[in-house]
This record gives C-alpha cells, sequence and structure tokens, in this order.
C-alpha cells in the first residue's frame, strides 16, 4: 500500500495512490476515470471529495484526480500536473467551455449545455443554461467539497441570475420506480426561477421547472435531433410515444405536421405538453394527447387499424408502469416490431436512446431485430447523436450516449 504524501503549494498534502497496468494503459489513453479494482481497495482511506496523485510502482507522478472511496468509479483525473481547485482553475475550465461553444448552433435557443463534464475537462459536473439561470448537476457529492470556488467561477464567467444544484444518484431507475424522483434541486446562489419558466430552443418556447425531479421537462441533447425532424414531417400523420413534456410533438406541430399524436403513461407530463403547445400559439385541439401505456395503446391502434406517416419514439432507458416494463435492452426491438405495423410504407420510423452502455452498433441490432420480427425492411438514412454543446472526448467513448435513428420503412 503506498501512503507517502507529496507536498504542495500552501503546505497542504495530498495522498498518494498506486495503480495498476490496466489503469495506466486507460490514463495514458486519455481516459479520465479509474475504476474500482484490486488497487484502489489498498488505498489510504480518505474523504470524498479529497485531491489525489496516481502513481504508478515506481512512484512516478501519473495524474492529479478527484477521489470518492464510496464511488464505482472512485477517482476522477483532473489533469496530469499537480492542481489546486481555486476560482482561477474553475475559471479557466468554463472560458475555455464557453470558447467551445462557438461551434454549436444556438441561435433562437436559450436552452443548452455550457460544460459537459468529461467532455470539457470537468468530469461528474454538468452545467445546463436556462435562460438566466443555470443548472449545476454533479454525478459524484465529491464536488460539494469544491463548491464555494466552483460556484464564485460559474458566476464570474457566465453572470446568471440564479444557479440550482443538482445531485444526479447512481440508482436513477430505481429512484424513478419508487417515484421518489423529488427534492434533488436546490438553489445555491441568486435568485430563484420563475415556476414553470419559459425558454427557446430553436425558436420554439418550451416551460421547464428548475426545481424538482431528475430532469426540468425539456432534454437540451435532443436540439439538432428535433430540428432533423421538422425538415420532415410537414403534411404527415406523427405518432410520438413516450412524449414527455411534448417537446418532439411541439417541433412537428410547428414545422406544419397534418396531425401529431402524443403518448405518454404520465397525465402530468401531457398537461405540460399541452401548455408547450399553447406557448408557441399551437392549437392543442388539432391534435392528440394519450394518458396511456405504451405497448398497451399500440395493441388498441393496431386493433383499431390506425396508421402513421412519421413514428418517433424516444423512452428513458428503463422506466417501470403498472402494466409493463421498459428497459432499452431487448425493449427497443419489441417496440420496433409493436409500431412497425402502423406505419405506411415508405413512413419514417425515428428512434432515440440515451443508454450509455449501448453502442450505436448495438442499437442497430435491435432495430434489425424488431424489424425482422414484425416481418418488414428497415432502412436507415440517417443517423445522429448530441449537439455541439455536449462535446466528446474522442478518448472518453462513454460519453457518446445519444443515439439518434431515421429509417424508412420498405
Amino acid at each position: 500500500m503506498v501512503s507517502d504524501r507529496l507536498n504542495l503549494a500552501k503546505g497542504k498534502m495530498m495522498q498518494k495512490c498506486l495503480v495498476g497496468n490496466e489503469t495506466i494503459r486507460m490514463l495514458k489513453l486519455g481516459h479520465p476515470w479509474v475504476i474500482a479494482d484490486s488497487y484502489t481497495k489498498k488505498w489510504p482511506k480518505g474523504t470524498a471529495g479529497e485531491l489525489i496523485t496516481l502513481v504508478d510502482g515506481e512512484q512516478k507522478h501519473l495524474a492529479t484526480a478527484l477521489y470518492d472511496p464510496n464511488d464505482r468509479i472512485v477517482a476522477r483525473v483532473l489533469g496530469k500536473g499537480s492542481i489546486k481547485l481555486t476560482v482561477d482553475w474553475f475559471k479557466t475550465i468554463f472560458l475555455r467551455a464557453k470558447k467551445l461553444r462557438q461551434h454549436a448552433k444556438l441561435d433562437d435557443t436559450t436552452a443548452f449545455r455550457w460544460l459537459n463534464g468529461e467532455g470539457d475537462g470537468l468530469p461528474g459536473v454538468t452545467v445546463d443554461c436556462y435562460g438566466d439561470y443555470l443548472m449545476l448537476q454533479l454525478f459524484t457529492p465529491a464536488w460539494d467539497l469544491h463548491l464555494q470556488p466552483l460556484l464564485a467561477a460559474l458566476q464570474q464567467v457566465f453572470q446568471p441570475i440564479g444557479i440550482y444544484r443538482k445531485l444526479r444518484p447512481q440508482e436513477t431507475r430505481a429512484l424513478e420506480a419508487k417515484k421518489r424522483n423529488k427534492e434533488y434541486s436546490r438553489i445555491v446562489s441568486g435568485s430563484s426561477a420563475s415556476v414553470p419558466l419559459q425558454v427557446t430552443e430553436n425558436g420554439l418556447n418550451f416551460l421547464v421547472d428548475l426545481r424538482e425531479g431528475l430532469n426540468t421537462g425539456l432534454f437540451p441533447d435532443q436540439r439538432r435531433n428535433r430540428q432533423e425532424l421538422m425538415q420532415r414531417v410537414a403534411g404527415k400523420r406523427v405518432l410520438n410515444l413516450f412524449a414527455f413534456t411534448g417537446a418532439f410533438s411541439v417541433a412537428a406541430a410547428a414545422a406544419g405536421a397534418k396531425k401529431v399524436t402524443s403518448v405518454d403513461v404520465s397525465a402530468k407530463y401531457l398537461e405540460v405538453a399541452r401548455q408547450n403547445f399553447a406557448v408557441n400559439r399551437l392549437n392543442s385541439k388539432r391534435h392528440e394527447f394519450i394518458v396511456s401505456d405504451v405497448f398497451a395503446e399500440l395493441g388498441r391502434m393496431q386493433s383499431q387499424q390506425r396508421r402513421f406517416d412519421v413514428i418517433l419514439f424516444d423512452p428513458p432507458s428503463f422506466s417501470t408502469t403498472s402494466k409493463s416494463r421498459f428497459s432499452t435492452h431487448g425493449g427497443t426491438s419489441k417496440l420496433v416490431a409493436a409500431t412497425l405495423p402502423l406505419l405506411e410504407t415508405g413512413g419514417l420510423l425515428i428512434g432515440s436512446s440515451n443508454h450509455q452502455k449501448v453502442s450505436m452498433d448495438d442499437y442497430m441490432k435491435e432495430l434489425r431485430r424488431g424489424a425482422l420480427q414484425a416481418g418488414d425492411e428497415l432502412k436507415s438514412i440517417f443517423t445522429s447523436g448530441q449537439p455541439e454543446d455536449f462535446p466528446c472526448s474522442v478518448s472518453f467513448p462513454e460519453g457518446r450516449y445519444l443515439k439518434f435513428v431515421i429509417s424508412v420503412k420498405q
């Protein structure tokens, strides 16, 4: 066990922690995570948020990392040199991220991501912009130890009216299933936002709530994909499954879809969807909102011989209702098989998943299985992921989580 200490500026001491050959290999490739293994089990005891120095068997300094002894990701790499988490250090990170956003297409958009964790050099932290407010999401409580300089840097670089802090739990799906998904957000700087708060994406208006739940009501990572949808739906009958608060439905209706049918198991979410139609001066009475389990509704629609020109599904990675369970693994193929009988020949099937552990290749296999089960042929014509404000290092494949595929039924 390595328990020596490294002398840093101002007399602060940093634990030295020995890593094995596999971790050394991943660090050399630029990967920002150290996963718990037999080496990390022998590390000195420490507290979440402590800075440690990673060393090889010859005591050579490899990197400085944020320690979280209670997490599977036991250390998150902050840089190769010695680091002090000061206001100026955080400002450097934020200014670099802000400059990178010049590559994002953010015209008529006030809801987007300023900082994308590992993709912007601050692993385990994201910062989303909602108008004049910021949502700071921490994927490890280790960052709370450094919250003061982090918030000060956010204020100086972005000058928001208020900053909310949200701790993203690791057992997200269990919390969702038990409906204990409130009280995640709290205001930590400045003034509170109005409820709901209206933001803009691609010139369309959406209502968000920064106070509660795992999500605000709008997923900014689908912004470019909603633009892609809008180019293809004029005059079409559109079915949006797992519609949530209707962002894709609003985009389709605003782009001239003949009729948009939105299905979600949550009446609360679909009520927000109706409100999103209203704030965009779209007549919700010309469209359809169905509160139902998706698979049950697909069965009813098939018995009614309903048909659509475009069918979209963007389900959560995992969900549980009183009638069914959905998981991206296996569930996507079942979903494809259930939707294809409702889709006109030549129609578009648009599938999306944010499941980090499912690659694009694996997702394509799910689409293939579903098409084979339905006895149809699908030809993909467009694939995409997250937009430019969600950058991802080429050394961090886990960051490329979003899959968006448009296929034609032949």
